[in-house]
């Protein structure tokens, strides 16, 4: 099984969690090519080797948008990034104008208008599907705060067109990583204060903090926003559990950074990504279980999706009959058990359930990678499963198939058995 861990000691931004991913080996080709309509040309997005107390670390950076016939720096959601950088790229990167330190205008986008941008990007359907789930958690919260339903809200700075790129960027690399398990540490959030568009705020932000529910957090001593909107919501977004380093052989080490130069304090997010060990113990996950006789069937996805974007393992319905021979249907929802409290509460929150109930058990997992294999319409991932070195499982990834079936214009079947005639060729005799 493939581990990732989010080291947030220094906290998390968006674009913090995707430099450290591409400075773990997420090419910046493939988020180029994954933005599509959102990378106006391919200097919109670049990335710049930068020194964080003494630390290497990749800074992913996105060139700003034009409002109203004006150009205007970036509209990061990190307060510090509307700060120049204390390090200049190395000799040789690409040449870019530094950001004024005036704080920038801020964008206002209404969520279908996000999902638009969205749409024109180029992740798989799932990854769309991934990141418009994120966008309406970021919503719901946002509307929450102020009183207003999901639909009217207007993201402020999380509407801006670069904290879009962080999120698509972000969700396609975790798919190209495919990381079976994510944990992430404690989070440090930092001290202070923050202006925002609606005026100064105790750090951590309202949205954040409301986003950062669940999951454990600390204040220390840098007296700044230590993480932003963004990178609570993609951290505990995807986050299974919180906690230590969990048991891997490492393999990939990334470091992300942040806009600051502390004196103290390397301002990094940190990736770890290997195989799990396979003679630790099977972790643990919940299992939580709900009937349901009396909802519109209509809400039935939509509590899927808010589930799996919440941190949900699993989401499945089975149907049942129930008291008084009703038919009903089984809510079965799997885990990691730190997030069974907030994934219970959507559930009484978004469905017409007035009891739910769980249990936790142990799981084990065939270990599982991700190999490419090239066949004459193109390369097509292959995910390969196995327990104590043996193969018992492998199958090409069904949304390259489908890709390469309407470029080809042949059947989505002539591309899987090309795949698995590939795959078969290149394994040892």
């Amino acid at each position: 099984m493939k581990v990732l861990y989010f080291d947030c000691f220094a906290g998390a931004s968006g674009d913090m969690i995707v430099g450290a991913l591409i400075d773990a080996g997420v090419p910046l080709a493939e988020i180029r090519r994954a933005l599509g309509s959102l990378s106006i040309d391919e200097d919109a997005v670049w990335t710049e080797r930068v020194q964080r107390a003494g630390v290497g670390a990749t800074k992913f950076q996105v060139r700003g948008e034009e409002i109203a016939g004006q150009s205007h720096p970036d509209v990061r959601d990190h307060a510090d990034d509307h700060e120049p950088p204390s390090h200049l790229a190395p000799s040789g990167a690409p040449s870019h104008p530094p950001r004024p330190s005036h704080p920038a205008h801020h964008i206002h986008r209404p969520l279908a208008e996000i999902f638009g941008l969205i749409d024109g990007s180029k992740l798989s359907s799932a990854g769309k599907d991934r990141a418009k789930a994120l966008f309406n958690r970021l919503g719901d919260v946002e509307g929450s705060i102020h009183g207003t339903p999901r639909e009217k809200v207007h993201l402020h700075e999380v509407g801006a067109l670069d904290s879009i790129v962080d999120i698509v960027s972000a969700v396609h690399a975790l798919e190209l990583i495919g990381a079976e398990r994510i944990v992430a540490s404690p989070i440090n959030v930092g001290s202070g204060s923050v202006r925002s568009s609606h005026g100064l705020y105790p750090v951590p932000a309202p949205a954040t903090i409301r986003l950062l529910e669940g999951a454990p957090i600390y204040s220390g001593p840098q007296r700044a926003e230590m993480v932003t909107p963004t990178g609570a919501l993609l951290v505990t977004s995807y986050a299974d559990a919180y906690g230590a380093i969990p048991a891997m052989t490492l393999e990939q080490i990334g470091y992300g950074a942040g806009a600051r130069d502390f004196d103290d304090t390397p301002n990094v997010l940190r990736v770890l990504i290997g195989e799990a060990d396979s003679t630790a113990p099977s972790h643990s996950v919940v299992v939580i279980e709900a009937e349901i006789d009396d909802m519109n069937p209509q809400i039935f996805g939509v509590v899927m999706e808010r589930l799996l974007a919440e941190g949900a393992l699993d989401v499945f319905y089975t149907p049942i009959q129930m008291k008084k021979s009703r038919p009903g249907t089984l809510l079965t929802v799997i885990a990691a058990p730190a997030t069974r409290e907030r994934l219970t509460s959507i559930i009484f929150r978004e469905t017409t359930t007035i009891g739910v109930r769980y249990r936790e058990m142990g799981r084990e997992c065939l270990d599982r990678e991700t190999i490419t294999v090239k066949t004459r319409f193109g390369d097509v991932r292959f995910k390969v499963a196995r327990r104590h070195g043996e193969v018992l499982n492998a199958s090409p990834e069904f949304d390259d198939c489908v890709r390469l079936a309407e470029q080809a214009r042949v059947s989505v079947k002539d591309i899987q058995a090309a795949a698995t005639k590939a795959w078969l060729d290149s394994r040892p005799s």
